[in-house]
């Protein structure tokens, strides 16, 4: 059975190996789609070999069926369409006794933390499954995860019905942010640099400006007729980003603070003091943020088509992360079970 074994040096390795049965507490599944994400691309770069056990396995954005149950499972079975929520928490630390189980404070990140999904067989902990109605295609399953972080990034917003609302960054989770924040019912404004992203963003049906050629205080300033936006996410991770999220909100506006930042960054606190801002970090999910987004791709509301620019199978892995730097994928999804249709 293949897998992509990250070896370093920007490189993946597509290796055979033995399908691990499982053991009591366990599933196997047939991973059918596997997304590849920015955290990835970091992963490829090096950025994060102190945390990435090489060679690794890596991959947390997928869908696949149950191939094998094992002892202990009720309610699971063979064939069943699943995703694996990826976020395995101790349940002893502070934050899994407060509730936050999701921001664990030993938290295993599968596929970052241990063995992921670019794989075609692929046994975890039957607790991490989150079914998948009989009706979703496992190609759209495979976005439940970036779905989710979106759903949760909103919902960290607060009440966001009707509400001015601007996000910074037109990668595939500002997209999926701006996506799920105009179904709550927000009125959105998307800020992106990429003319092709921002091509992206009207075929979701929402509206995108390029920072370059446009004004944005003044715009959003015009927009909302001198008050500016009640919320802004920064989705950037720039600098500028920071700085321009931090710039239009209104009085007692919220900064939602999604992009992971590497390096501390510049805040105009004299703004945030002025103007009574809030800063709220938002970082993976929880389990209703899943169980939401496969609501939402069930019931069409992301329009996935527009989102999944390319599949390609394992076997040319390396390709695809050369395709997504390059610029104009927005979500490229690796077929493990070697097929490129659904």
């Amino acid at each position: 059975m293949p897998r992509a074994l990250y070896t370093g040096d920007r490189t993946f390795s597509v290796v055979e190996h033995d399908e691990r049965p499982p053991g009591p507490g366990e599933v196997r599944i047939d991973v059918a789609y596997t997304g590849i994400c920015g955290t990835d691309l970091h992963i490829r770069h090096g950025a994060m070999d102190a945390r990435v056990r090489q060679p690794a396995v890596i991959g947390h954005e997928m869908a696949g069926r149950l191939a094998e149950v094992g002892e202990g499972v009720p309610g699971w079975a063979v064939g069943d369409p699943v995703t694996v929520v990826p976020l395995e928490s101790c349940g002893t630390c502070p934050a899994c006794r407060a509730g936050h189980r999701h921001i664990c404070h030993n938290l295993n990140f599968v596929g970052i933390d241990s063995p992921g999904s670019l794989q075609s067989s692929w046994t975890v902990p039957a607790h991490l499954l989150a079914s998948l109605p009989a009706q979703l295609s496992l190609r759209t399953g495979a976005l439940v995860e970036p779905v989710a972080v979106a759903a949760h990034d909103v919902r960290r917003a607060g009440q966001i019905t009707g509400q001015k609302t601007v996000v910074v960054g037109g990668g595939p989770i500002g997209l999926l942010v701006a996506r799920v924040a105009a179904n709550d019912g927000a009125d959105v404004l998307l800020v992106e640099l990429d003319r092709r992203r921002r091509e992206t963003a009207n075929r979701l049906g929402l509206i995108a400006v390029d920072p370059t050629t446009d004004d944005i205080s003044a715009l959003v300033d015009e927009w909302t007729a001198g008050a500016g936006a009640a919320v802004a996410f920064e989705v950037s991770g720039s600098p500028a980003g920071v700085a321009m999220a931090t710039q239009v909100l209104a009085v007692r506006g919220r900064l939602v603070m999604v992009a992971i930042h590497p390096t501390p960054r510049e805040v105009d606190l004299y703004r945030l003091f002025w103007r009574e801002l809030s800063i709220v970090g938002a970082r993976v999910y929880e389990r209703r943020d899943v169980e939401r987004a496969i609501d939402l791709l069930a019931q069409g509301t992301i329009p996935v088509d527009a989102l999944i620019t390319r599949v390609v199978p394992l076997s040319q892995i390396n390709d695809a992360f050369d395709a997504l730097e390059g610029g104009g994928e927005v979500k490229i999804l690796v077929d493990c079970q070697g097929a490129t249709d659904a």
